[in-house]
């Protein structure tokens, strides 16, 4: 299972307790912030504040956190802009053919982004985080750096697609 890499981050170091910044909460906050919450939001939804987020972010250490929640807004960002016109694969989405038909006949095909992707990908980072046990979590971020090495060359392999390629129109 491909693991985004603003997943994979070192937890801050914090004083254990009970009612503060644990691994876990980290990692959901993260997560929080990349279906598109604002860190107000994110810090609510694990029960904490946005003020303690900042802080747990400026603290000694916490630079993979920081990293991780950018990289996360950007993602979210990245998604809620997947709707407007861009450009087909500019937002790292996959792009479709389809199909454009008049008059029953086939006039040519558009390229456009799989949405679909898009929000397979999402439920698969919320399945993967309602099983994600902390204890576990070293183990399944390794292999996931494996997978996404794997997949970045695979990627790296496949030209983009060109304008023509985009735009296939039938002789007459």
């Amino acid at each position: 299972m491909f693991i985004p890499a603003f997943l994979r981050f070192a937890p801050v170091p914090v004083r254990a307790r009970h009612d503060g910044w644990t691994p876990d909460r980290q990692f959901r906050f993260i997560v929080a912030i990349a279906r598109g919450a604002g860190p107000k939001e994110a810090a609510g939804s694990v029960g904490l504040s946005r003020q303690t987020a900042h802080a747990l972010r400026r603290k000694p250490g916490a630079e993979g956190f920081a990293a991780a929640w950018d990289a996360a807004a950007a993602f979210a960002d990245r998604c809620a802009e997947a709707g407007r016109a861009r450009p087909s694969g500019e937002l790292g989405l996959e792009t479709i053919m389809v199909p454009r038909f008049y008059r029953r006949r086939l006039i040519g095909f558009v390229a456009r982004e799989d949405h679909a992707a898009a929000l397979r990908a999402l439920n698969a980072i919320d399945r993967f985080v309602e099983r994600m046990d902390p204890a576990r979590a070293n183990a399944a971020l390794a292999a996931s750096e494996a997978m996404a090495a794997a997949e970045a060359a695979e990627a790296d392999a496949i030209p983009a697609p060109t304008h023509q390629q985009r735009q296939f129109r039938p002789p007459k």
